[in-house]
C-alpha cells in the first residue's frame, strides 16, 4: 500500500495532449449523371463512443494520512447516516484475518466541493467496517446525513456501484488529500495481488497514466461513463521489488508472479452494497454479502 501522506515528498505533475481532428478529403464527383446507388451513398458506420461524465472533487475527503469519499449505495436514502469510504490501511495496518465492525471513532474528514475547496469538517461516529483481508477497505459512519450535507454544503455523495468495472473503461482516481484528478483506464484484473503479508482479491490494475503517490490511498476510482465509484485506490509498485511492502506483485492461478514497476492498483468495491441494509447499517449475514467476516 502507499505510504501515508506525511511520507510523500513528490507532487503530482500532469501533461495534457490535444488531438487534432482529422479533415476528410472531399468526395470525387461521379463520372456520369447516373444516380448513385443506395449502397454507394450510405456512409460508413462507426460504433458510438461512450459519453464520459465530468468528474470533479465534489464529495471527496482528505484524511490526516489518506484520501477518501462520501459514498452512498444504490438503496440508500437521503435521511440515512452518510458513509465515508477509504482504505483499511488508512485506519491501521490490520493483520490478515482481522475484520473490524462497528468500532466507535471520532475521526475528522475534510469535505471538498467540485473546485477542491474545503467546505466542512465531517466527523465519524464509528468505523462500521474495516479490513485488509482479501480487500483493503474502511467504511466510516458519519454523525450527519446525506440530506444535511447537501443542504449545508451543496455537496452530494458519490454512488458506490454494485457491479464490477470492465477492462478498458475510462476511470478517474480522485484524491481529496492532493486535490488532484488522475485519468486513465482499467488495464486488467490480477487473479491475486500480494504485498508483504497481505493477499488481495478483486483488484484493478490501472493503465500507466494513473501515477499515484503517498496520500492517494483511499481515493475513489470513478467510472467516467456512469460517474459511479467502482473501486478504492490502495497501492502501487514503487521500485520494481517483488511482493514486498509498497511493491505488490500479481500472482496468477498457477502461482506465477508478475512484477510491474510503476503500475498502480485499486480494490474493487462492488461487493460492499450487499452487506449494508436499511439505514446504511452493516449486516454481514445479509443475502449476497461476501465480504470477509470477523
Amino acid at each position: 500500500m502507499r505510504k501515508p501522506l506525511g511520507a510523500a515528498i513528490l507532487a503530482l505533475a500532469f501533461a495534457g495532449a490535444v488531438a487534432t481532428p482529422a479533415v476528410a478529403a472531399p468526395g470525387a464527383r461521379p463520372a456520369t449523371a447516373q444516380p448513385v446507388t443506395k449502397a454507394a451513398a450510405r456512409p460508413a458506420t462507426k460504433a458510438a463512443e461512450p459519453t464520459l461524465q465530468a468528474v470533479s472533487l465534489a464529495g471527496t475527503v482528505a484524511l490526516s494520512n489518506c484520501s477518501g469519499s462520501v459514498v452512498r449505495f444504490p438503496a440508500s436514502v437521503d435521511t440515512d447516516p452518510a458513509l465515508v469510504l477509504s482504505n483499511g490501511h488508512c485506519s491501521s495496518l490490520l493483520d490478515p484475518g482481522v475484520v473490524i465492525t462497528d468500532r466507535p471513532a471520532n475521526r475528522p474528514f475534510n469535505l471538498l466541493d467540485s473546485s477542491g475547496t474545503q467546505v466542512a469538517t465531517l466527523k465519524a461516529a464509528k468505523l462500521a467496517y474495516g479490513t485488509m483481508t482479501d480487500t483493503d477497505v474502511a467504511i466510516y459512519e458519519l454523525t450527519t446525513t446525506y440530506a444535511a450535507i447537501k443542504s449545508s454544503y451543496g455537496v452530494s455523495a458519490l454512488t458506490l456501484r454494485d457491479t464490477p468495472p470492465t477492462a478498458g473503461s475510462a476511470i478517474t482516481v480522485a484524491s481529496g488529500a492532493w486535490k488532484k484528478l488522475l485519468d486513465c483506464t482499467v488495464d486488467g484484473f490480477p487473479h491475486r495481488l500480494k504485498e508483504g503479508k497481505w493477499t488481495w482479491k478483486d483488484s484493478v490494475r490501472y493503465s500507466p497514466a494513473c501515477q499515484t503517490i503517498g496520500g492517494t490511498s483511499g481515493s475513489p476510482v470513478i467510472d467516467r461513463t456512469t460517474g459511479e465509484v467502482v473501486a478504492v485506490h490502495n497501492t502501487g509498485n514503487e521500485n520494481g521489488a517483488s511482493c514486498t511492502l509498497d511493491n505488490p506483485c500479481e500472482v496468477d492461478q498457477d502461482g506465477n508472479i508478475t512484477v510491474r514497476k510503476g503500475i498502480n492498483y485499486a480494490a474493487q468495491t462492488y461487493r460492499i452494497p450487499a452487506c449494508f441494509t436499511t439505514g446504511n447499517q452493516l449486516d454481514l449475514s445479509a443475502a449476497g454479502c461476501t465480504l470477509p467476516k470477523p
